[in-house]
């Protein structure tokens, strides 16, 4: 939605987003629908609350902005908020992994205090 096509001999990319951007009134509201789908599931893999308000930010954010005309489809090409709220979730999945215990400390923990496995 946010980095599918590059205007050729630049490096800015630019998504659907965008060209969705362009339908008047009823555009930026279409391309919110990608935007739910990313929080939600944002939300069952167990992002916290900061992380959920900040995607609903950036995504009223390229709502409001993006309903300008013109100034509106520029901005959408530069704020990516898809990309954005991925990133914060790919950021949270990467911190919570790194607080993981590693699985040479979990093997057997929790089996040898199972009351049918004890020797």
């Amino acid at each position: 939605m946010d980095t599918a096509f590059r205007i050729p001999g630049t490096g800015i990319r630019f998504g659907w987003d965008a060209i969705i951007g362009l339908l008047p009134g009823v555009g930026d509201t279409l391309a919110l629908a990608p935007s739910a789908y990313i929080i939600h599931k944002s939300h069952r893999l167990g992002a916290p609350k900061h992380v959920l308000a900040r995607m609903v930010i950036n995504s009223g954010i390229d709502l409001i902005v993006g309903a300008v005309p013109l100034i509106g489809d520029i901005f959408d090409v530069g704020w990516k908020s898809k990309i954005r709220n991925v990133d914060l979730l790919e950021r949270h999945l990467r911190e919570e992994a790194a607080r993981a215990p590693r699985t040479d400390q979990v093997e057997g923990t929790l089996s040898s205090h199972h009351p049918n496995l004890r020797g």
